[in-house]
């Protein structure tokens, strides 16, 4: 089981969520880091470690993937299977395998592009 984690996951690590932060640390222990793309990084990220020391710690102990064209077709298929429009966040249902789970700000939108799919994926809010 992967952790998959939307920009909303990251806003609660930036936040100092404590129970974000047992996720991250849970996924780190079990030796399987969890995953996101460039794309959620660019919504979260404002250039500063300083300003955003958390969320740079929090980006260190995540395995980060391209938004390439594969996984931005994966993520196309989705989003007109879903007749939803955010290709960011169909990039983070698209990264999800049998049995993840995704840690999202938008459990709905994210649900539907879960169903979408042929994967059986938790959605979890954050």
């Amino acid at each position: 089981m992967t952790l998959i984690m939307d920009s909303g996951a990251f806003v609660a690590l930036e936040r100092n969520d404590r129970a974000m932060w047992r996720r991250l640390k849970a996924a780190q222990l079990a030796g399987t880091p969890p995953v996101t793309h460039g794309g959620v990084v660019a919504q979260v990220w404002r250039g500063g470690s300083g300003r955003q020391a958390l969320l740079a710690r929090a980006l260190r102990a995540v395995e980060v993937e391209p938004l390439d064209e594969v996984l931005g077709r994966s993520a196309g298929v989705l989003l007109a299977r879903s007749g939803l429009a955010d290709a960011i966040d169909a990039g983070v249902a698209a990264l999800a395998q049998h049995d993840d789970q995704i840690i999202t700000s938008d459990p709905d939108d994210l649900a539907s592009l879960v169903a979408a799919s042929v994967c059986r994926v938790d959605v979890i809010p954050v």
